[in-house]
């Protein structure tokens, strides 16, 4: 019959204390958990491995063989043990992270440069989608995402301010075709739609109006999974487009796009920072936890 491992730990603690109140007390468990732990294992391997007494205990010659023979092991266990405690006090490793591709917060790189330059023995690996998936089950240390589509067992950290959607075109094509003065006037204007993938929906052009969120059914002329090219057409008078404000900001500085339906366009809640709920988080992870926060900018 195969021993218990944690008998066998067991039984070395006893060797070593040559006592079964001194295991209990190092091993933090009652004397008679000791006792019973010990006698299960000299039944299993049906040798008696330690003479009792009412004042003492030693080891039988089968029970002085068997701590030889472990002790290496033992030993080599109870060094991989505290060298997994050294590990993970040091910030090192590799940290996964899932990155939507509008994060601009993140994806700007200051974020990511600045832990990279605080922790030099991180190594960052970026997967920048907006792919829905289960982030531990694929591997990743943590997300970032708007917050609305993060599932709500995981711990979330805002990473950015709040965030607006707006519609956008050039000022060519708005001297052109006229602002819209309603979402609803979208149908009779030529848009410029975003997807992220082939058989992926397009993304909703989302509106609020009296406190009520609303969708506006477009159908794009034009449709892309590049938001550079959705932002290049846009700034060449192909149409309207719709995304987040962050995308088009410098832009909308420059004047090369200028922004319709504004008031229709709240502000809302922006990315987070999202991971497991666990108490034994990687301290690569826990650092740049700890960085988000101290980066974190104040919500409006």
């Amino acid at each position: 019959m195969r021993a218990d491992l944690n008998a066998l730990a067991v039984f070395a603690v006893v060797a070593e204390e040559t006592s079964f109140r001194g295991a209990a007390d190092r091993l933090g468990v009652t004397r008679s958990a000791v006792s019973q732990t010990l006698r299960r294992l000299e039944e299993e391997l049906g040798v008696t491995l330690v003479r009792r007494t009412t004042r003492s205990m030693s080891l039988t010659e089968e029970g002085a063989r068997l701590r030889e023979e472990i002790a290496p092991a033992i030993a080599e266990m109870r060094a991989a043990l505290e060298g997994a405690r050294a590990h993970r006090a040091e910030v090192r490793g590799q940290l996964r992270l899932a990155v939507s591709t509008i994060a601009e917060s993140v994806l700007s790189g200051t974020l990511l440069a600045e832990f990279g330059l605080a922790c030099p023995d991180v190594q960052l690996d970026v997967l920048v989608t907006d792919e829905e998936f289960d982030i531990v089950a694929h591997g990743f240390d943590a997300g970032v995402r708007l917050g609305e589509v993060i599932e709500q067992d995981m711990i979330a950290l805002p990473v950015s301010a709040d965030q607006r959607h707006v519609a956008v075109c050039a000022p060519a094509y708005l001297a052109r075709a006229g602002a819209p003065s309603h979402p609803r006037d979208l149908a009779a204007h030529r848009c410029i739609g975003w997807r992220p993938a082939p058989r992926a929906a397009p993304y909703r052009w989302e509106f609020t109006e009296g406190g009520r969120d609303f969708a506006v059914s477009v159908e794009p002329e034009v449709t892309t999974n590049d938001m550079h090219l959705m932002v290049k057409l846009a700034r060449a008078g192909a149409g309207i487009t719709f995304g987040m404000e962050d995308t088009f900001r410098p832009d909308l500085e420059s004047g090369a796009l200028v922004s319709v339906l504004d008031a229709f366009c709240p502000p809302f809640p922006g990315f987070f920072l999202y991971y497991p709920s666990r108490r034994n988080m990687p301290s690569r992870l826990r650092a740049f936890v700890d960085h988000v926060r101290r980066c974190r900018p104040e919500r409006s």
